[in-house]
Parts: structure tokens; C-alpha cells; sequence
């Protein structure tokens, strides 16, 4: 090929190029006119808006007008400079060099994703103002056409408005939790000032609050706000805002400094608080939008008439006697046919003047001992056709956590011998529940209990009788909410639904969205109406008889978590002559149509509940349950595919009637993984009442017992065995 060949051939790769080139350019402006086209037009009206979104119960009537309640807007000549410049610090360095949207910081996010492989956003202030005024903030609504409709705006808000008023529109817009709606409605709530008359402390943590005001409240989280305060500070004297005799003086100021009480101002009944705190996060979750600071409408699931009959159980003694003022409850009630949560309360006696605070009843800090065994052992092996009727028998007798040489006890240092599996879960016997686990396997039961929305960084054989995780995620481990909606497939038939709090959200342009809720097979008919059979019997004649109701059909298991024996020498309570020293006492129960979990336990976890408190789990059940069950329930049928043998349940495929003992102490059947003695132990426990009765219709006479349940350590992490534990 010769030297004019190439030549022209370089000329029209290079013509191609170019016309590439240009396609691309006019299809990008094609592409930016149309997104412009449809961006949303520019108000000050909007800008200003006072956001009111309305929150409504299962029946449409309205329970809460939020954002109407309290709001102060300041005038741009009431915003003092270091308020501004402690905004701008924190949130946007370049504010006053940019005309909306600053090409250097986009770079600058995008070179520092690259460098550390995170996330960082190269959104300006006037962005931020834009999307909290027009857009979500979901993940999946940060689309190309979205983020160019964005900066359209930003950029015209900079020609029509003044820096001044951008950062006034953003001082008054954003939301400061506790029910206050720009930063000088929270001055004056949080230190009865006005913003020109707050100190430099005081001013840098309302100006880090914004990013997330629930997670920076200093009334409810002093240490996460604190820490944001302190950066905000640092920014301003990395930018020479302020100098370092200033930088010193505020951060060493208490976060609490200056802070005043909180007066009660909810334009919603306080029973209604937790509630709608998982209503904010579940539309937050599902739309993008932040309903606290987006006007709409919010169609919610819950029973009032329900939830307002739970705040009364917690907070008088007219159903349950509680043992003092302290002891705290949490629990969540479910549609069990459904998936809608319809009432849910995390704790007694809260304080009324703070909103969306901690909710007790969503936490997995707190560990549900043996009502984990029905779905972490029993029901993935029958299940996995491990066990093939409910007369199963297994060894009740001395044995190690698979792998280790850490014994398993029960609570009572007694071994029953062969039982049925039915009488091990009736009576919570701790070495039953974990040889079942070494017999389905860590790895299916992990799946299994994924299905039902319960999961683990890792699965231990202590996790046979425990919720305890290695991490704090709440995305881990067990709470009321996740118990409730785990049992409700037993209910159903095998199904799990997503708890569900909102129906439907109407917002401000009057386009809805629908929260429907399928549901998904989890196991099934047959395993579900079988460990529905086997826990009848905890109400009728084993541990949780306590909880039961006359003439309603239900079935449920009792907890109780336990102390290490370190733990117990820093209690701070005396203990001495008390039959049960637990840190968390539990139930979770159900009939076809309702399901409920209860978690009961002191916020510090070393005030343990002693013989007096035990009960109160089955009373706060007992006396709901009994509430929705007053027109009457229908006992579940048996499905095809099973027959009935006096008391028991088999498969129709079963083999003999009543099967071999799964097998003895010395069997090692499927280890799946080895367990180390350092994650792997337990105890357990009971939640009180009767039980001394045999097992009707078994072959031989089965002694009885109480419950169990283990705890290990502090709230989620289990890394010694758990002591005996009742």
C-alpha cells in the first residue's frame, strides 16, 4: 500500500470520525432540548411552599397533617454570615464561584469514585435546593434525563434568583427532625432563639442536620451529632471561615449546650409515632421521595382502632401488670394473609415530645432465643423431608455443637432421652433444636430462612436457638417485625409477604403509586399446617400456655434469652432467689388471620427481667390477641398430602408411623461446615407456665419441661457459649 493510499484512507477515517462526532453532538442536544422540554417549570412558589404531606389510616380517615404543625421561616436579612458559611462548608465550597452547576466539583467527585471506588455526589447546593423541591432522591430515579432536568433548573434559579436567596429558599426548606421545617423553626425549638442569635456551636450542627436530620438529632443521637457538628466545624476552618481559637472553643462545647426541652407539638396522636416513623421510611424506600419534606398524600395500612388498643396495654395497668415503669415492650401485629402491618408500637412510656425517635419494634439488637427454633431448625427439616411427621423421634441426651467440644444444655442440666420432635419444640429442649440444625445444614437453613426475610452475614449452630449476629446491620438478625411476618406463613399456608405499611401514595401532581404485595412461596402447605400442629401444642400444654385464649384457635413459642456469666456479674439489679434472670423474654403467635411478635426486655440490657416480668410477653399478647380475635376464629384444615395419628401429623409418603430416632448423640449425618467453639454455643430458656404433662398419644411416656433459649453476650454477637439459662 502506498503512501497516497493511506493518506486517503486517513482522510476518510478521519471525515468518519468527525461525523460521528457531530451526530453525536446533535443527538446529545437532541436528547438534553427534550429532557429540557419536560422539566418541571421554575416557581418561587414551590420554592416557598410550606411542604404538608396527609397521612391516612386503612379506613381513609386522616390520622396526621405533617409539616403543617411548625414552621418559622426567616427572611434573608434574620440568616447570619456564619450560618451561611457553615452551610456552605459542609455542603457546597464553591457556592458563590458557580452559576448552578460547577463542572470543577463533578470532576473532583468523579476523580475521587475512581481513586476510592466509592460514591461521592458533585451535586451544588442550588441542586440540592432543585431536588428537594421537584425530584426524589431515590437511587433509581438518578437516571441521565432526570439529573439534566436538575441542572437545567439549577442553572435558571442562579439567573433569576441571587445567591442570597438560594441559600434563604434552602434555610427554610429543609427538614429538621422533630417536627420542625427550616433551620429557624429548629433554632427556635432546639435553644428558643432566633438563628442570629445562636453560637458557633449551635449554628454548625443546624447546618449539618439537613443530610440527615433523624440520624444528627442531638436530642436522640448526642454522639452521631456531635461528630457531624465537629466536621462542619473543620470545614469551616479548613476554609478560613473561622479561626482556630473559634474552631477549638465549638468543638469542645457540649452537643446538649444551650438545648432546651422539647415541647409536644405532633399534630398526630403519640400512639401513632412509631408507626408512622416506618411509614416515612417505607415511602422513602419505595418512591425516593422524603414525605417529611415532599407534599403528599399517603394511604397507610394500619388499624387505628388497633393500634391505639396496643398504646393502651403498654401504657396502663388495665391488661397487664407490669412489674414497674421501666420494663419496655415492643411488638408488631401483621395480616397474616396479607402482609400488612396493621398496628406496631416499639415501646412504654415514651417521651411525647420527640418525633420518629428509636422504634424498638424494627431493631435486631436484641436477641429472640428459642422462637427462632420453629423457623431455623423444625421447619427446614421437615421441609427437606429431614423429618416426614411430627412423631419423629430424636435423642434429648448429652452432645456438643457440631465441630467443637462445647456442650449443648438444656435449661434444666436434664436430658430427656428419645422424644418426639413434637414434644422437644413443645417444651423448647435445646439439644433436639440444635441437632436438628447440624441435620438440615447451615446453608439450607440460611436459605430457608432468607425466604422469610430473616437474614445472617453468617450462619453459627448457635443460631439454632439465637437471632445473635457478628454484625450490627440492621438488615441482620430478628426483630418483631421480621418475627411477625416469618411466623404469618405458617398461618397462611407457607406464603411470605413483605411487611407492608403504605397501600398507596398520591403526590403533588396528583400521579399515584400502588403498594401491592404478592407474596412468595416460602415452603410448603404441608411443612407450614405441620409446624402450625406442633406449635399448637406450646399454648395448649407446653411453655406458653400463658398466652393462650379460650376458644380461639392459635399457635405460637415462647423465648427467653441469657447472660454470659461475665455478663452477670455486672447486672445492675439483684437477681438472688429468682428462678429466671433473662435480659429478653419473648413470644410470637398467631391464628389464620393475625400474627403477632412480642419482645420484651429493659433498654439497658444488664437490668434483667426476673420472675415477676417473665410473663409479661404472653400477657401483652394474650390481651391483643384476645381484641382481635373477638368475632370469633377458624382452625386451619389440613391439607392434602398429610394424614392425622392421634395427636401427630405424617406425611402421606411417610415410611413407617413412627420413625426411627433421626439419630443419637454420637451421629455427626451432614456436616455441611464446621462450627468453632468461639461462634458457636448457647443456652436457653423459657417463658413460664405449666408443663409437666406427656405428650398424649406417643408410644412412650415423654417427661416435660420448660423452655429455652440462648443469649449469648451483648446484643447481637455471640462469641462464647451462652451459660444454662432458663
Amino acid at each position: 500500500m502506498n503512501k497516497q493510499t493511506l493518506l486517503t484512507a486517513a482522510k476518510y477515517v478521519a471525515i468518519g470520525l468527525i461525523t460521528l462526532f457531530m451526530l453525536g453532538v446533535v443527538a446529545g442536544g437532541g436528547i438534553f432540548l427534550y429532557q429540557v422540554h419536560k422539566a418541571p417549570a421554575l416557581s418561587e412558589k414551590k420554592l416557598v411552599a410550606t411542604t404538608s404531606s396527609k397521612i391516612y389510616d386503612s379506613e381513609n380517615n386522616l390520622i396526621a397533617d405533617l409539616g403543617s404543625e411548625k414552621r418559622v421561616n426567616a427572611a434573608t436579612s434574620d440568616i447570619p454570615t456564619d450560618l451561611v458559611r457553615a452551610i456552605v462548608a459542609i455542603e457546597d465550597h464553591r457556592f458563590f464561584n458557580h452559576r448552578g452547576v460547577d463542572s470543577v466539583r463533578i470532576l473532583g467527585a468523579f476523580l475521587n469514585n475512581l481513586r476510592r471506588g466509592n460514591r461521592q455526589g458533585g451535586s451544588t447546593l442550588t441542586q440540592q435546593l432543585i431536588k428537594l423541591t421537584y425530584f426524589s432522591t431515590s437511587s433509581a430515579d438518578q437516571t441521565l434525563s432526570r439529573k439534566i432536568q436538575e441542572a437545567w433548573l439549577a442553572v435558571q434559579l442562579e439567573r433569576k434568583a441571587t445567591k442570597q436567596e438560594i441559600i434563604t429558599y434552602y434555610v427554610n426548606k429543609v427538614y429538621m427532625s422533630n417536627g420542625n421545617y427550616g433551620m429557624q423553626t429548629a433554632a427556635k425549638s432546639y435553644y428558643g432563639k432566633d438563628l442570629k442569635d445562636l453560637s458557633l456551636a449551635q449554628t454548625a450542627l443546624l447546618a449539618g442536620m439537613p443530610q440527615a436530620p433523624n440520624q444528627y438529632d442531638p436530642y436522640t443521637k448526642p454522639e452521631a451529632a456531635k461528630n457531624r457538628r465537629n466536621l462542619v466545624l473543620s470545614e469551616m476552618y479548613k476554609l478560613k471561615y473561622i479561626s482556630a481559637e473559634q474552631y477549638e472553643k465549638a468543638v469542645n462545647t457540649p452537643v446538649t449546650d444551650g438545648l432546651q426541652s422539647l415541647k409536644n407539638s405532633a399534630s398526630y396522636p403519640a400512639y401513632m409515632d412509631n408507626y408512622l416513623k416506618q411509614v416515612i421510611e417505607q415511602v422513602q424506600e419505595e418512591t425516593g421521595y422524603n414525605l417529611l419534606t415532599t407534599g403528599m398524600e399517603v394511604y397507610t395500612n394500619v388499624n387505628r382502632a388497633a393500634q391505639e388498643r396496643l398504646w393502651n396495654i403498654y401504657n396502663s395497668n388495665e391488661y397487664v401488670a407490669y412489674p414497674d415503669d421501666e420494663l419496655q415492650v415492643a411488638s408488631t401485629i401483621i395480616d397474616a394473609t396479607t402482609g400488612k402491618v396493621i398496628a406496631q408500637l416499639g415501646a412504654r412510656n415514651q417521651a411525647s415530645n420527640v418525633s420518629f425517635g428509636t422504634n424498638q419494634a424494627v431493631e435486631t439488637n436484641r436477641d429472640w432465643g428459642s422462637t427462632m427454633k420453629p423457623i431455623t431448625d423444625y421447619a427446614p427439616a421437615i421441609e427437606n423431608g429431614i423429618y416426614t411427621s411430627t412423631a419423629t423421634y430424636i435423642s434429648d441426651a448429652p452432645y456438643n455443637y457440631p465441630g467443637t467440644t462445647t456442650p449443648v444444655y438444656n435449661w434444666d442440666m436434664r436430658y430427656f432421652g428419645n422424644i418426639t420432635i413434637q414434644y422437644a419444640l413443645q417444651e423448647s429442649r435445646n439439644v433436639p433444636a440444635v441437632k436438628t440444625l447440624e441435620a438440615v445444614g447451615l446453608s439450607k437453613s440460611k436459605k430457608f430462612l432468607s425466604r422469610l426475610g430473616i437474614n445472617y452475614p453468617e450462619m453459627v449452630y448457635a443460631n439454632a436457638i439465637s437471632s445473635n449476629t457478628t454484625k450490627s446491620d440492621r438488615k441482620y438478625g430478628a426483630s418483631s417485625e421480621k418475627m411477625a411476618a416469618a411466623y404469618a406463613a405458617f398461618a397462611n399456608g407457607g406464603t411470605y409477604y413483605k411487611p407492608q405499611y403504605v397501600s398507596r401514595v398520591v403526590f403533588s401532581d396528583g400521579t399515584s403509586k400502588d403498594f401491592s404485595n404478592q407474596g412468595t412461596t416460602a415452603m410448603k402447605e404441608t411443612t407450614a399446617y405441620m409446624m402450625t400442629n406442633m406449635l399448637k401444642t406450646v399454648l395448649t400444654s407446653g411453655t406458653g400456655t400463658n398466652a393462650a385464649i379460650s376458644g380461639v384457635y392459635q399457635a405460637g413459642k415462647t423465648g427467653t434469652s441469657n447472660y454470659s456469666d461475665d455478663e452477670l456479674a455486672k447486672l445492675t439489679k439483684p437477681y438472688g432467689g429468682s428462678s429466671v434472670v433473662t435480659p429478653d423474654e419473648l413470644f410470637v403467635g398467631y391464628t389464620q388471620k393475625y400474627s403477632m411478635a412480642v419482645w420484651t426486655g429493659y433498654t439497658n440490657r444488664l437490668t434483667p427481667v426476673l420472675d415477676d416480668g417473665v410473663k409479661v410477653a404472653t400477657d401483652v399478647y394474650r390481651a391483643m390477641m384476645s381484641y382481635l380475635s373477638e368475632s370469633g376464629t377458624e382452625d386451619w384444615e389440613m391439607p392434602s398430602g398429610l394424614y392425622r395419628s392421634g395427636n401427630y401429623v405424617f406425611l402421606a409418603n411417610a415410611t413407617n408411623r413412627y420413625q426411627q430416632n433421626y439419630y443419637n448423640s454420637t451421629s455427626s449425618s451432614i456436616l455441611e461446615e464446621s462450627s468453632t467453639s468461639s461462634n458457636s454455643q448457647e443456652s436457653s430458656t423459657q417463658e413460664s407456665s405449666s408443663s409437666s404433662s406427656s405428650s398424649s398419644s406417643s408410644s412412650s411416656t415423654e417427661p416435660s419441661a420448660s423452655t429455652s433459649t440462648n443469649s449469648p453476650n451483648n446484643s447481637r454477637n455471640s462469641e462464647t457459649p451462652p451459660a444454662r439459662n432458663r
